[in-house]
């Protein structure tokens, strides 16, 4: 179990007055708001104990001033840890390695033994190409921009970029490739090639100058190819300096034969561990006596390449400035002195190595404490390392997935109950979160973190900003998706509010009805209902329609539903089934008070056809209604001083006796007949 760091690192926010003033601060999901206040140091302790509260003050303060104080020239700081997600030209970073990253979370576990290895490290030289081409884009891009403080920013890039892609290829060396004796050295000389000297543009111009091989850089080319174990490249320049001088070519020969019968570890397994250590002796033998018998003494050059041969250390290390770096160094050492060297015996070789180059001149710097801790298997600490020097959590909670899929984590745990490789991802995805539109790879960086992702999941996705309705309804399938109910609720219920302040009174009631918030629809109903009757018409006709089951959720909201359903039948004159409702209408009290008079003034025209329409008993219920709406009004008597509703009710009531009396007399001649 790990304990906890005690100190924290020390953060300095460029810009900001710490010496003279209190900073307040206000902790937000991926970032902190600092500001300046108007108190100065004397009153630390104050500030400090008196939380977001002061903060809150603070800001308010130092942004608008007081009015005993002039105005402040205070600022206000955003800090973001993860600073990197807002560069434009890491996004392909982040993009294509979500992809990588979802491959291998759905990839077939039961894949075992040698399948399964190759699968992971393909996977890892995916995760590699990325960087690749990120570092590439990062490279041209600072190459073509004309703003030096852009061009800087892109170099930092580059080699955090570099330093990235160097450590996780060694990663992918010793933990996922698991490369064993023999191979493993192919493989580290294959990393030193890569990341460690580029000689190729040294090469070109040696080998395009008149004479090769009287090029001031000819035998610094020749030792580089030899330190890197690129015998090939170098016996060919060798050929160069032996063409140009005849007296060498006795010289030339042996040497050349020397490098070219150098046993060397092979990735298929045609020989022995055992075969390769016994020619590996007899060739050194064989060059042990050529530099013993002085056949190089006459060319000092030839000579010092005999005694890289032969590992000799100190020979090695008079090439520092070739090589470098101390895990170059490294390399060199052991493809001449241990080619057969075991993964768990590198760790001896890489401390003598970084000690021996280093000298006590200079002290490590971070990237070589995190190679020294991979050379020493000590995965837990590259992992430590890395999310202390580098500046996001891509890199880490990346790799440390991929090693948890190698099985090399199982048994660590934090101290804190998550295990290694869900804290990282989740704080990963967070970082994530505060990106406009990055947010949507973080949600399935939380839905493969098995203990805490739902919950960071639904905390973070209640803090998108939903700009859009868009944005919205993207939000919305994410959670429908995962049955977050409550976040659908509280989406909606925002969407609705938006919109309902904007008077778009449709998307309200949809966004309502999505939310299945029966308050929140029946506010939205009641703006309907008075639109309506400002307006003689009805807005969104196409949403109320086709309401369908959804009118049920609310008292209101069916009656809004019907009342739309009783304008349609009347549009199409089916009069009786426009009546029937109406009636229903208003004797199921589903109807606001306030909306009586309109439904009983919506029967004026019913009760005037040439038809009779409503029947007896459905008049007497219609005249009770506007009794009842007469008597029961709390306004009643400013309801009879109002010309308009005594009118109206004046016409109700004539109608309605008219209507009776009509209704009375054709039911009568049925009857009679």
């Amino acid at each position: 179990m790990d304990e906890p760091d005690t100190e924290p690192p020390l953060v300095v926010v460029p810009g900001a007055d710490s010496s003279s003033r209190q900073l307040c601060f206000a902790w937000g999901p991926a970032e902190v708001l600092v500001c300046e206040t108007l108190f100065g140091r004397a009153g630390g302790s104050r500030s400090r104990s008196d939380g977001a509260g002061a903060a809150a003050r603070a800001l308010r303060d130092s942004v608008a001033g007081t009015e005993d104080r002039a105005p402040s020239s205070s600022r206000v700081f955003v800090v973001r840890r993860d600073q990197d997600i807002y560069i434009q030209t890491l996004r392909k970073l982040f993009n294509e390695s979500h992809g990588i990253f979802m491959g291998l979370q759905r990839s077939e576990e039961e894949l075992a033994g040698k399948s399964r290895k190759a699968q992971l490290v393909q996977v890892s030289k995916n995760y590699r190409s990325v960087i690749r081409a990120c570092m590439e884009d990062m490279h041209q891009a600072a190459v073509s921009t004309r703003d030096p403080a852009l061009q800087g920013q892109y170099s930092t890039q580059v080699s955090i970029l570099s330093a990235m892609e160097l450590i996780w290829n060694l990663c992918e060396i010793l933990f996922v490739e698991a490369a064993t004796a023999g191979p493993l050295l192919l493989r580290l000389l294959d990393w030193v090639r890569l990341h460690v000297c580029d000689v190729d543009s040294m090469v070109r111009e040696v080998l395009s100058s008149e004479s090769p091989s009287k090029h001031k850089l000819f035998w610094n080319v020749v030792d580089i190819f030899v330190l890197q174990g690129r015998m090939d490249e170098a016996r060919h320049l060798l050929s160069k300096e032996a063409s140009a001088n005849p007296t060498s070519m006795n010289m030339y020969k042996i040497l050349d034969d020397l490098m070219k019968k150098m046993p060397v570890p092979s990735l298929s397994n045609t020989q022995t561990l055992t075969e390769l250590e016994l020619k590996w002796q007899h060739w050194h033998e064989e060059c042990q006596r050529y530099l013993q018998d002085g056949t190089f003494a006459s060319n000092p050059h030839m000579e010092s390449i005999c005694k890289i041969l032969l590992g000799d250390e100190d020979a090695i290390l008079e090439k520092k400035e070739l090589m470098t770096t101390w895990y170059h160094f490294l390399v060199t050492r052991l493809l001449y002195s241990h080619p057969t060297v075991k993964p768990m015996e590198l760790r001896f070789y890489a401390q003598s190595s970084m000690d021996l180059f280093l000298g006590g001149e200079s002290s490590p710097e971070p990237l070589d404490m995190i190679l020294m801790a991979a050379f020493e298997f000590e995965m837990h600490q590259v992992i430590k390392e890395c999310s202390i020097v580098l500046s996001n959590w891509w890199f880490v909670a990346h790799l440390t997935d991929l090693l948890d899929h190698c099985k090399l984590l199982q048994s660590h745990n934090l101290y804190f109950g998550s295990n290694m490789r869900e804290f990282l991802l989740l704080e990963y995805a967070s970082g994530l979160f505060s990106h406009h539109s990055l947010w949507q790879l973080g949600v399935d960086y939380f839905d493969h973190c098995p203990e805490y992702g739902r919950v960071y999941l639904e905390l973070h996705i209640e803090r998108i900003p939903l700009s859009t309705e868009q944005k919205a309804l993207k939000v919305l399938r994410i959670c429908e998706q995962r049955q977050m109910h409550e976040q659908v609720r509280s989406i909606c219920k925002i969407m609705a509010m938006k919109a309902l302040r904007n008077n778009r009174l449709g998307s309200a009631l949809s966004w309502s009805i999505r939310a299945k918030d029966a308050a929140f629809a029946t506010l939205i109903s009641d703006r309907f209902l008075k639109d309506y009757c400002e307006r003689g018409c009805f807005s969104d006709l196409d949403l109320i329609d086709n309401l369908g089951p959804s009118m049920l959720l609310s008292d209101r909201l069916t009656f809004l539903g019907k009342y739309r359903e009783f304008h349609r039948l009347y549009g199409e004159k089916r009069f009786p089934e426009a009546a029937r409702l109406l009636l229903t209408l208003m004797t199921a009290h589903i109807a606001p008070c306030s909306f009586w008079m309109t439904l009983l003034t919506d029967a004026l025209p019913l009760l005037e056809q040439k038809e009779v329409i409503f029947s007896a008993e459905q008049t007497y219920e219609l005249m009770r209604c506007l009794e009842d709406l007469t008597a029961g009004n709390p306004d009643k008597q400013k309801f009879q001083d109002d010309d308009v509703e005594t009118t109206k009710v004046e016409m109700l009531r004539l109608a309605l006796a008219r209507n009776l009396a009509r209704v009375i007399v054709k039911e009568g001649t049925v009857e009679g007949s």
